[in-house]
């Protein structure tokens, strides 16, 4: 089987990595190095460097193409639409990181923490059209641990999803997605990383969600502060590991140390 994979975020990379190891990688297609940091210096996207460290060609068009034909091309977190004529050309199999129907779109990890959910897994499932609504190869359970954050359902869920792959690949079948549960796991945006902390619960919530990747803030002793890590004790949120602005992270001990 000639196989490609298309792929840009750090969960992208990580299949791919974990695809290398099991099959023979014809190229990776990502998205084109965009300006980040303080500096905003054009870098590469995380797949791409896993694929270079691979040996792995790499394609970054504008816009999705295909610059040889393969038998599947393997979509994680790649991040732009694939028009209809490129999905015509191969088998699209695309990992999406919850248990769809439930959280279509962009952010189903987060989304599944913020709501509370007590599971989620993995759905491999044939790229169409409309926005992770096609028929499914394969789906997996987990539980979302409450010592879990994103960070490690991104990584649990990258594991499973090439375990799948490996067994969905040689002869895929499909079977019809259902419509019954779907929800729409919309992009985080500002508002969803301010911190309520008058909600306990959606607060230490809201942590989990945004950690390691985006970071959840909120005012504490006068001070915008990103919270990267907290937890609940006896229904009070503590944080543990914080980062004022323009400082380095510390401990919240080491904040309020310095605050006073």
């Amino acid at each position: 089987m000639k196989l490609a994979v298309a792929a840009t975020a750090p969960i992208g990379a990580d299949v791919l990595e974990r695809l290398a190891a099991r099959f023979e990688i014809a190229y990776l297609v990502s998205r084109p190095d965009s300006p980040r940091g303080r500096g905003r210096k054009l870098a590469p996207p995380p797949a791409k460097l896993t694929a270079e460290r691979l040996g792995i060609a790499v394609y970054q068009p504008d816009k999705p193409e295909l610059p040889e034909p393969v038998d599947a091309v393997v979509v994680c977190a790649y991040g732009l639409y694939i028009p209809p004529r490129l999905l015509e050309q191969s088998l699209w199999l695309n990992v999406h990181p919850s248990l769809l129907p439930r959280w279509r779109g962009a952010a189903p990890v987060e989304r599944a923490i913020l709501a509370g959910d007590e599971r989620t897994g993995v759905t491999i499932h044939r790229t169409v059209e409309a926005l992770d609504a096609g028929p499914i190869a394969a789906q997996e359970a987990f539980a979302i641990e409450p010592e879990d954050d994103a960070g490690a359902i991104f990584a649990r869920s990258a594991e499973v999803a090439a375990r799948l792959l490996e067994d969905v690949l040689p002869e895929p079948s499909f079977v019809e997605q259902p419509e019954e549960g779907m929800t729409y796991a919309e992009k985080i945006g500002p508002a969803d990383r301010e911190l309520e902390l008058d909600d306990p619960v959606d607060a230490w919530r809201r942590v989990r969600a945004l950690s390691p990747h985006i970071g959840a803030w909120g005012t504490f002793d006068g001070r915008r502060v990103i919270v990267w890590s907290a937890r609940l004790d006896d229904g009070k949120f503590v944080p543990l590991e914080v980062q004022p602005e323009g400082r380095k992270r510390m401990s919240y001990a080491e904040f309020l140390r310095g605050a006073r």
